[in-house]
């Protein structure tokens, strides 16, 4: 089968990469369409073609522009642009067109409606709610997002949360197949790159990855606070990019004299450098307001340490231990108190902490293989070629 992967601005390419290389090695002619690739990416295609088809203008310009609002407006322009008359080339004579993300609804609207009966379209709902709803741009964004859903052939989501939340929207069940997340690795830190994040002087909270409202980071400083002037003693290591403006939230904990329990590295980090950080971290926090499925959380539970999540999203459904005990704490959403609450154990006891990370890494073994992902997704591609093919004959 030939597969054409489309995420325009990489924003999953972790788990395109995972993907593509696996449905290569069943047999299937894939290609991934994405950006140019920057010094952040990881992804190294493995049995499978990478082509930067999107964004070329935009990305040449980014080293001088940055990322601000002249870039921005350049990209969408760009983007607009190219989904109305761009050339489609070899994505429209794919068997099958997989959409990870699509990063502007506005424009994405034209290259499917130029898409659409020539080919089978499929398309992973990372989120039942686009951008997470975060801000103003992603509300621009994401406008029009639910009627391109009913331009597919097939829906992929991740799990029932996600298929309930698009039924509530009215979408047809008959297109949504449940194709579990599995765990990702990410690409490993060098002897000097491990050497470049210091090591733990007391045990390690970390949060990593972007830094946006509906990810908690607010909830979480508010619970290492109270821990804190409570006389409790640990770190907190932050590693990620900022879309939000956490200056208040760092001037808090300097104002209450923790200021030295930060370990702050932010900006876009490559894979390698969140590795080091995550092998260092004895505690990982994700809390979440709310959330479907998590890339962060997958790439985590290889390193077998222990997790403290809210009870949103695909965190509900996680599988308990043999023992019964729940494989990561987890605590209601948006409750910075029983944050701290499920932080404190873990903080104070190293035993509990390593308990947690066997539990942790047993969980990633349940979780599935890329192997199996890949037959998964291939069935829906079947599935959503034959739903073409009924509508191409229903139509003469």
């Amino acid at each position: 089968m030939k597969v054409a992967m489309v995420d325009p601005s990489l924003f999953t390419g972790r788990y395109d990469d995972g993907l593509c290389a696996a449905l290569a090695a069943q047999g299937h002619q894939v290609t991934l369409y994405g950006r140019r690739m920057r010094a952040t990416d990881a992804v190294q295609p493995h049995g499978y073609a990478y082509a930067p088809r999107f964004f070329g203008l935009s990305e040449r310009l980014r080293p001088l522009t940055g990322e601000k609002k002249a870039f921005r407006a350049v990209k969408a322009a760009e983007y607009g642009i190219d989904c109305m008359m761009g050339p489609l080339g070899e994505i429209a004579r794919a068997d099958a067109v997989h959409v990870q993300w699509l990063p502007f609804a506005a424009a994405d609207r034209h290259m499917l409606s130029r898409l659409r009966g020539r080919t089978a379209l499929i398309h992973t709902v990372h989120n039942a709610t686009p951008y997470h709803g975060d801000g103003r741009m992603a509300a621009l964004q994401g406008r029009g997002y639910r009627l391109l859903l009913d331009q597919f052939d097939a829906l992929i989501a991740h799990g029932e949360p996600t298929r309930d939340a698009l039924i509530r929207q009215a979408i047809d069940p008959a297109l949504i197949h449940i194709v579990p997340h599995p765990p990702m690795r990410l690409a490993q830190a060098d002897a000097a790159g491990l050497a470049a994040v210091p090591d733990p002087a007391l045990p390690r909270i970390l949060f990593f990855g972007t830094i946006r409202p509906y990810k908690g980071f607010d909830l979480l400083v508010e619970a290492c606070l109270s821990l804190w002037n409570a006389g409790h003693c640990f770190e907190l290591a932050v590693a990620g990019k900022p879309f939000m403006d956490i200056a208040p939230l760092l001037a808090a904990v300097s104002a209450a004299g923790h200021a030295h329990r930060l370990v702050l590295d932010l900006g876009f980090l490559k894979e390698q450098r969140l590795d080091a950080h995550l092998r260092k971290a004895d505690i990982i926090a994700f809390p979440y307001r709310h959330i479907d499925s998590s890339g962060a959380f997958l790439s985590a539970l290889h390193y077998g340490t222990a997790m403290v999540a809210s009870n949103a999203g695909m965190f509900r459904g996680l599988p308990a231990d043999a023992d019964g005990e729940p494989a990561v704490s987890l605590v209601e959403a948006g409750d910075a108190a029983a944050l701290a609450d499920a932080l404190l154990p873990l903080v104070g006891s190293g035993a509990a902490r390593e308990q947690a990370g066997k539990r942790a890494r047993r969980l990633a073994e349940k979780l599935g293989d890329w192997e199996d992902v890949a037959v998964r997704t291939a069935k829906v591609y079947e599935a959503a070629i034959a739903r073409q093919v009924a509508r191409k004959v229903a139509a003469r």
